[in-house]
């Protein structure tokens, strides 16, 4: 039998990371090591090495920045002011042959694209930072409603969790989605979440920014088999149609149509990976009318198909 590979994992950190950023990943990988062993070895690298305070002020104990070959980078993400601080050394390595693959966890994304890894490719970084990511970097292709992007041997994720569902896709990619999904279950990840889901989920939970459409979103997720135009919500929200547009992007950063979207496939995605439903059923009663029109919803937004994805499920 052959040995199995152990991949060399390098988490970059630097003063003001956002702890969660590397921990998570870590997380996930020593879990996965757990399920496979000898599957992976974990470096925790930053400019300089050392004692690495983060945002909150734990710290992390780091090796300095070498020139030995990692099969992954995953740089961490932090306050902008300090991720452009730190740019030089991490850049430097980033833009080396050090590496397999590469990843930035939320504003980490700001790194790979300071070392030209991102030009003319599609990447993702926290809804917060996207203004500042697409001024300073225009040869990006940010999406920045995604919860993580694959471009290649190139990864970038949202804020902070979404660090968790990148690094549990790298493990997918490595070790197959049984894996994945027993690491998911382990560390209590209750669904693990796929790239395509929007990162503007949590701003749709807390019915946007102050709360304004918490009630019209609940009553949305009842009838999502019903017709949901700007108008029927408008008058919903006791408000005119054009007002209430520009209210609902201004609180929760995506329009009314990509929300109702993403509920549906929300729901969809439940639906497949949780019972065996006919998908023509499900596709009705989540309001995609057919299941053509879901397919190409789910290959748009999550990368594979819904029968894809429900093999996945019960792999």
């Amino acid at each position: 039998m052959t040995a199995p590979m152990r991949r060399e994992i390098a988490i970059i950190v630097f003063p003001g990371f956002q702890l969660l950023d590397a921990a998570g990943p870590i997380a996930v990988f020593e879990m996965a090591e757990r399920f496979r062993p000898d599957s992976y070895t974990i470096d925790v690298l930053a400019p300089g090495g050392g004692i690495v305070p983060s945002s909150s002020g734990v710290c992390l104990a780091a090796a300095p920045i070498d020139q030995r070959r990692f099969d992954t980078v995953i740089v961490s993400g932090g306050n902008l002011a300090q991720v452009e601080a730190g740019q030089a050394d991490i850049s430097a390595l980033l833009g080396g042959d050090a590496w397999r693959r590469a990843a930035g966890v939320c504003s980490g994304a700001f790194f790979l694209a300071d070392a030209g890894l991102l030009d003319g490719r599609l990447a993702t970084t926290h809804w917060a930072a996207a203004e500042r990511f697409r001024l300073r970097y225009p040869g990006v292709r940010l999406d920045a409603d995604r919860m993580f992007v694959r471009d290649g041997n190139l990864w970038t994720s949202a804020g902070i969790s979404a660090g968790i569902d990148l690094a549990l896709a790298l493990v997918e990619d490595d070790l197959g989605p049984a894996i994945a999904r027993r690491t998911a279950q382990q560390l209590v990840v209750h669904q693990r979440r796929h790239g395509g889901q929007s990162q503007y989920s949590v701003l749709v939970e807390q019915g946007g920014k102050t709360g304004r459409f918490c009630d019209l979103i609940g009553w949305m997720r009842t009838r999502l088999a019903e017709p949901m135009t700007v108008e029927r919500l408008a008058e919903r929200a006791a408000m005119s149609p054009r007002n209430f547009a520009r209210a609902f992007v201004g609180e929760i950063g995506a329009t009314p149509a990509k929300v109702v979207e993403g509920l549906r496939l929300e729901a969809a995605r439940i639906a497949i990976e949780t019972s065996h439903l006919n998908l023509d059923h499900i596709a009705v009663s989540t309001g995609f009318g057919d299941s053509n029109r879901m397919r190409r919803a789910f290959v748009r937004s999550f990368g594979m198909s819904p029968q894809s994805l429900r093999r996945s499920a019960s792999a």
